[in-house]
């Protein structure tokens, strides 16, 4: 029988998902380098964004921006993607 693969650990962030859980509640709108400076500061833990990223969705809590806050749209007129021609209809 083929041994298992995969690191199927918690990881360091698990001990603090209620922590998390708690924080957003209060203040729902951190960004990633926020939650990442207050584990440095109240835990003393060194974690990257990406490692939030992923431990918030772990946990199934969104963290996308609203519409409000999204990207813009690119300006009309504006160049097409390389190798993409402007009208795919024609």
């Amino acid at each position: 029988m083929p041994k298992a693969q995969g690191n199927h650990a918690e990881g360091k962030l698990a001990r603090f998902n209620g922590w998390l859980r708690d924080r957003l509640s209060v203040k729902g709108d951190l960004t990633l380098n926020e939650i990442v400076a207050e584990m440095s500061t109240v835990h003393c833990v060194s974690v990257h964004r990406g490692s939030v990223g992923k431990w918030l969705h772990r946990l199934g809590l969104s963290h996308k921006k609203n519409a409000a806050r999204q990207r813009n749209s690119a300006p009309r007129g504006g160049r097409a993607a390389k190798g993409l021609g402007r009208n795919l209809l024609a």
